[in-house]
């Protein structure tokens, strides 16, 4: 009997490739995606996609959708108390493993693993260390398609947000930019590939601004924030 697993998708490339492989491996039983919602937008956080889109992404890969909501700018207490409560409930459905699409981050591996291990789950990483210039080529060479939606202006400049990302996109990126985004330089919503049962339908609209306090880790820290540009999706 294959382990129950959780899914924790972000709507994005990586997301998507990463459940390609887990699926395409056949070690677990997926039983249901899980995803962190901003509860006063209702949109995917970080990645900007409302809601709408997200059930649509879900109905089309044929998994159960568990939206978890959380507070605009939660501290990481709270956060840890609402994903800690979340994952509970989800352990007593009889779940054993949580599986994720990150690639090279150690502290946000390490924290995951952590946290999971307290309430007795086991984190599970397909992606792990592999090359990010070789996944995001065979990302594409799959037939998947994606679309930024948020780019980090640290890195990369209004122009990238909106664009479906192909071979052009990433040889258009500046060298400090990792082809997978993975240092949160940009964040994607995938609406077609070989894991879906039919394409996600939207319209591109405005692309709007939003600047977030950068955190201190001391008092001696200069006040400063991030910007970022969101590229709206619409449903059609």
């Amino acid at each position: 009997m294959k382990p129950k697993s959780i899914f924790n998708w972000s709507s994005g490339k990586d997301s998507a490739l990463a459940l390609y492989k887990i699926l395409k491996e056949d070690h677990f039983e997926i039983t249901s995606l899980l995803t962190s919602i901003n509860q006063e937008f209702q949109r995917i956080s970080m990645h900007g996609v409302s809601v709408s889109l997200l059930e649509k992404q879900a109905e089309s890969l044929g998994f159960p959708l568990i939206k978890m909501e959380i507070p605009r700018e939660p501290s990481m207490e709270e956060y840890q108390k609402i994903m800690s409560k979340t994952m509970k409930e989800i352990k007593s459905q009889g779940i054993t493993h949580s599986v994720f699409g990150d690639i090279f981050l150690e502290d946000l591996k390490e924290y995951r693993e952590k946290q999971l291990e307290k309430i007795g789950i086991e984190a599970v990483f397909p992606l792990w260390k592999q090359n990010t210039g070789k996944l995001i080529h065979e990302f594409l060479n799959l037939g998947f398609k994606t679309i930024v939606t948020c780019v980090n202006e640290t890195y990369l400049d209004k122009s990238f947000a909106g664009r479906i990302i192909d071979k052009n996109f990433l040889k258009g990126l500046p060298e400090n930019v990792d082809p997978c985004g993975e240092n949160g330089e940009f964040h994607t919503f995938t609406f077609d590939g070989p894991i879906f049962n039919k394409p996600i339908a939207f319209e591109i609209g405005e692309t709007v601004m939003k600047t977030y306090l950068k955190p201190k880790s001391s008092e001696n820290d200069e006040d400063g924030e991030y910007v970022f540009w969101f590229s709206d999706l619409i449903p059609e």
